[in-house]
């Protein structure tokens, strides 16, 4: 694999010139990745401060802004999706991924996404998988992504460059996917601001090379995503005034102490990975059921 292009890159080596001719005075980023890639910590990192609540499944898109490095900085954090196939990826994730480039998001569309991943292995089914979910924000969007590598403190003595070829061809397609563009992060070192400088300094090197543009999406499409999150919306808060006015009507129901039960029996029933023992530790109030592991 051809890497030197992106060595050349990683030093951040650009003129002081140069820097300024290409840099934009606004910059929309998009945070694309699995579950526990970093994308959340990746997001207070680049706008210095604690912003995107860490260690947390985010349902909906998260926005936020501040000024980084003498440019207004937007970002964009997107629910995580699991490693699996997109088909096992649920309906409102892979709404929120698409309605992250929408007008009321990202106006007028980002400059650049970001794929989070961690400086850890990656197989053949996680390339698969962030390239069933990218195709959500169509082809085009391989031009304006970023790998951004979170967990750098991982690497120890070796450089990002070695982790690459050592990981094999999985990791390898993905970085020539992403036009050889690539960036480490120690979330654990927000202190250094220079690998937040140097990041995006790629950003508008990258930007430039295209043009000055950004990404968009088709109109239609949006309209369909936003039109589908209508709905969901609107049927979730029926949903929930209707189980409010059954709990309301059950309280009127049993209150007081007569119709109290000094005994319950429960079965817990669904599917693997469900939270079945989760749900079971939380009802006792204690660990009696083991996490995890197949029953």
């Amino acid at each position: 694999m051809e890497v030197s292009g992106v060595a050349d890159m990683e030093t951040g080596r650009v003129s002081s010139h140069h820097r300024e001719e290409h840099r934009l005075s606004e910059l929309r980023i998009v945070l694309l990745g699995g579950r526990r890639s970093g994308k959340s910590s990746a997001g207070n990192t680049i706008l210095g401060r604690e912003e995107f609540e860490s260690g947390k499944i985010n349902l909906r898109c998260v926005k936020r802004q501040g000024e980084v490095a003498e440019r207004q900085v937007t970002v964009v954090d997107t629910p995580g999706w699991r490693y699996w196939s997109i088909t096992e990826s649920q309906e409102l994730d892979k709404q929120e991924i698409v309605h992250s480039v929408s007008m009321s998001l990202c106006l007028p569309g980002p400059y650049a996404f970001f794929l989070v991943i961690r400086v850890s292995s990656f197989t053949e089914s996680d390339r698969e998988s962030v390239e069933e979910h990218l195709k959500l924000l169509s082809e085009r969007v391989w031009r304006h992504t970023i790998v951004l590598f979170t967990w750098g403190d991982w690497l120890g003595d070796a450089t990002i460059e070695q982790h690459i070829e050592a990981e094999g061809k999985a990791l390898q397609w993905l970085v020539d996917k992403c036009g050889n563009r690539y960036h480490v992060l120690n979330n654990e070192n927000r202190g250094d601001g220079t690998q937040v400088t140097e990041l995006l300094e790629k950003i508008e090197e990258m930007v430039a090379g295209h043009g000055g543009d950004h990404h968009e999406m088709e109109r239609m499409l949006l309209q369909e995503v936003e039109e589908k999150r209508r709905t969901v919306e609107e049927r979730v808060e029926q949903r929930m005034m209707k189980v409010q006015k059954q709990r309301k009507a059950l309280r009127a129901l049993f209150e007081g102490e007569e119709h109290r039960l000094s005994e319950l029996r429960i079965v817990l029933l669904g599917g693997e990975r469900s939270g079945m023992s989760s749900a079971g530790n939380t009802i006792l109030g204690r660990e009696e059921f083991e996490s995890g592991i197949r029953t």
